[in-house]
């Protein structure tokens, strides 16, 4: 496998190896050019065998018949698995795998994920995924109806490919809500701004891994839970990333929410560019649901033994919003195993607007 094929000068050069493809098209000849999965069922569909690199994943799916509910982005898994291991280094909700939570769709473009139109339904993925023994990649349904999937999965196959490859990794995580705190008899401008965390030990967690590779980047997806005519800012939480057992201050800390994600001042604006943007930005005041995504596809996060990539929720972790967020990063193997997914009721994104219970949230605080 030759290396750094990666510009417009590059496709010049002679390439090793064979392009390969498999998709749901018809196998009869016909138009029904997907797969159904019904309701509990694991599709595999893919399952390759020998050295390869899968450069391209395309995917549409929807409900079977036609629904407005699209809870099946959510309530179906994406997992993938290479070199005959015995834990998935991918498991991920399908929707969110692709680059935005919330179980909805949008038209974005970054450089690694995309959703095009029609309405986000166009789902594309152009991370590098190599291989040398094998591959396997297969989608588990706890949706309540079946639902339909086109898919292109492409790739390329080699005699051997060399050991300098990494295997890419992918993993899902929610906090809902966030453990917050209390804010009656403070003022506003103390709960957005105020304290100080010497720790980061509350840090809202984006990704535990250990062994040697590099972070590329994450999606965060936030529903702000905070009902209020006050200024209500879900962010000024600062990232803090952990390298190979970094005690606070961590090499790498930020300034705030907007700051990692490469914007400014408090954004209100959708944006998308090849590797940050706003897919959604919030309603008024911020409030609802907030969808942001940086890639590291120059600036990877190099790690030789362990990475922890943290975000307070709100300034000294004072918030207490829905938090939800994808990772993505390649390793040595063997990972880390993940922990279980959440349960399928409990990935659903919340309604638009909800009634906030404040006893159950001090409950879930005090527990």
């Amino acid at each position: 496998m030759n290396n750094n094929f990666s510009t417009l000068k590059n496709l010049a050069l002679l390439r090793e190896g064979k392009r390969q493809r498999i998709s749901s098209y018809d196998k009869t000849g016909g138009n029904n050019d997907f797969i159904v999965i019904a309701p509990g069922k694991t599709q595999k569909i893919a399952c390759l065998e020998g050295a390869g690199c899968i450069n391209h994943i395309w995917m549409t799916l929807g409900e079977f018949p036609a629904g407005e509910s699209r809870n099946y982005l959510r309530k179906a898994i994406i997992r993938m698995k290479w070199d005959d291991e015995s834990h998935p280094s991918v498991e991920v909700p399908i929707g969110d795998f692709f680059g935005m939570g919330h179980a909805q769709t949008r038209n974005f473009n970054s450089l690694p994920l995309s959703m095009g139109p029609e309405n986000g339904q166009g789902f594309n993925c152009f991370f590098a995924m190599p291989f040398s023994k094998g591959a396997e990649i297969e989608v588990y349904s706890e949706y309540e109806n079946p639902f339909i999937l086109y898919f292109y999965i492409d790739y390329e196959s080699y005699d051997k490919l060399s050991k300098n490859y990494l295997r890419f990794h992918a993993t899902w995580r929610r906090e809902n809500p966030c453990r917050g705190i209390d804010e009656k008899g403070m003022s506003n401008e103390f709960f957005e701004f105020g304290g100080k965390n010497t720790t980061g030990k509350s840090n809202y967690l984006i990704l535990e891994a250990k062994g040697s590779g590099h972070y590329i980047g994450c999606h965060l997806d936030i529903h702000n839970l905070r009902i209020t005519d006050k200024w209500n800012w879900y962010g000024e939480g600062d990232d803090m990333i952990f390298i190979d057992g970094d005690i606070w201050p961590p090499r790498l800390h930020g300034t705030g929410t907007e700051d990692y994600f490469n914007t400014a001042f408090c954004p209100s604006q959708e944006f998308n560019s090849p590797y940050y943007g706003v897919i959604i930005p919030g309603e008024k005041n911020w409030a609802g649901k907030v969808s942001l995504y940086r890639y590291h596809i120059e600036d990877p996060v190099i790690f030789n033994s362990s990475i922890q990539v943290t975000i307070e929720h709100g300034h000294n972790n004072h918030r207490s919003d829905d938090y939800c967020s994808t990772a993505y990063w390649y390793q040595t193997e063997p990972h880390k195993i993940f922990e279980p997914l959440l349960p399928a009721d409990k990935r659903l994104p919340l309604p638009d607007v909800q009634p906030i219970d404040e006893e159950e949230v001090k409950k879930y605080i005090d527990n």
